[in-house]
């Protein structure tokens, strides 16, 4: 029997269109769930106020949809930077990444916060990359009580050299997780973002799946699955004989195909390698 995969959608591939229509979207092709960029709701989650969150949770429900959880979470307000050597700057960031934490938890359960933000990790103003990996697993784990508090888990993902000079492989981001020690931090995988690995891709994920919360879909070139090579059949097979039981969500980069178009070609193509 195929294993039960729930998958998730990354709704900023839907641009514009408004939140109800791209979660009616969303539902009738096929996915189970939407994971939110907080920017395509508001510039800051200050902005969205109680009776707004309320609203995105009661389109959600009534569009057949669960929340999974925020990512893209340092587009905006412009400016932030969580390792930067500057503390006024690296308080307001992380302030930031607490209103975020509450944002996540008042649209949904259980949701997760994917902290990928290359940008604004960066290794900054001669900082050496592993002090600015220091101080971010310092300043993570100060915000994580929070997080544990409000059901919220915050996932720190592994990024490429191209993108980023702090946490570029996942077992780099599996040893702050072991640093921290909070259940409301561990890591996920993303394939596209995983371009660096020496080790195969389902061998690590055997050898950190306890570690791993959640997953992201996407050609090694940024596109959906399906129009490249990437072999998602394994990486699916793999999951399924670890018994994951967490979100795969489809994020692409390429939007050029249309919205509908690709999260259909990216969810055809998915459940035929099951």
């Amino acid at each position: 029997m195929a294993p039960p995969f729930r998958f998730s959608l990354c709704n900023e591939v839907f641009e514009k269109t408004p939140f109800d229509r791209a979660c009616a979207a969303i539902r009738q092709i096929g996915y189970n769930g939407i994971e939110i960029a907080p920017f395509t709701l508001a510039e800051s989650p200050e902005e969205i106020n109680a009776e707004q969150r309320r609203g995105y949770k009661r389109l959600m429900a009534d569009a057949g949809l669960s929340f999974v959880g925020l990512h893209w979470l340092m587009v905006s307000p412009a400016g932030l930077h969580v390792t930067t050597p500057d503390t006024s700057l690296r308080a307001r960031s992380w302030d930031h990444i607490r209103k975020l934490i509450d944002l996540c938890a008042d649209l949904g359960d259980n949701g997760v916060m994917v902290f990928g933000s290359p940008k604004q990790r960066n290794a900054v103003e001669g900082m050496p990359p592993a002090e600015a990996t220091q101080v971010f697993a310092s300043e993570l784990a100060k915000v994580a009580p929070h997080a544990e508090d409000r059901g919220v888990r915050i996932l720190v993902e592994a990024l490429p050299k191209s993108q980023s000079n702090v946490i570029n492989t996942l077992g780099e981001a599996v040893a702050i997780v072991e640093q921290i020690g909070s259940p409301a931090v561990r890591t996920m995988f993303d394939t596209h973002n995983a371009v660096d690995e020496t080790i195969p891709h389902t061998e690590l994920i055997r050898g950190f799946f306890p570690y791993i919360a959640h997953i992201h879909v996407n050609e090694m070139d940024g596109r959906e699955p399906g129009t490249g090579d990437y072999d998602f059949s394994q990486l699916l097979k793999t999951l399924a004989d670890l018994e994951y039981r967490d979100w795969v969500s489809l994020e692409v980069f390429d939007f050029a195909r249309g919205a509908e178009a690709i999260a259909r070609g990216a969810l055809e193509h998915l459940r035929s390698q099951r």
